[in-house]
């Protein structure tokens, strides 16, 4: 057995446009929810999940020309976004040079991992939903909401 652990295969993935595609060998690396004020603010979102890959195991398949990038030399930190229709594509660290994390959401299939864990919890929005039960709204299909918490009546028989 001379050779290295095959992957257990790839999935792929896409910008909004479609311009940008790629794919990586599954399973990925690791995956993760990440609250940070800067992640919440390239997503403009409440959180993002990312999937991590080894950066050998990407593999650009389409748009490689569309792909622009912007470096925060404070973090030493690389987001890159397809030019067309700016859909965030990659995050790159300095620090795992290996490495590169990419938005969950872009798959259209399986990754080989679960977001498992909480990446700046403590950065964790409180408009953010975090699973409080939903119900259907009235007269708007497809869409539910959390209702008010109702307040308590005083019982006013017990009072004097």
């Amino acid at each position: 057995m001379a050779k290295a652990a095959v992957a257990a295969g790839m999935t792929s993935g896409q910008c909004l446009c479609g311009k940008v595609g790629f794919e990586i060998d599954v399973p990925a690396r690791w995956a993760w929810h990440d609250h940070s004020a800067s992640s919440r603010r390239a997503h403009g979102a409440a959180y993002a999940t990312y999937v991590g890959s080894w950066r050998k195991r990407l593999r650009i398949t389409k748009g490689k020309a569309e792909i622009t990038r912007y470096e925060d030399k404070a973090t030493k930190t690389v987001r890159s976004f397809c030019a067309h229709c700016g859909t965030p594509l990659f995050y790159e660290r300095a620090r795992s040079p290996h490495m590169v994390n990419i938005p969950r959401a872009l798959f259209s299939g399986r990754t080989g991992r679960q977001p498992l864990y909480h990446i700046a919890i403590e950065e964790l929005q409180e408009w953010a939903y975090t699973g409080e039960p939903l119900v259907p709204l009235k007269g708007f299909p497809g869409v539910v909401w959390q209702r008010s918490k109702k307040k308590k009546r005083v019982n006013q028989e017990g009072m004097f």
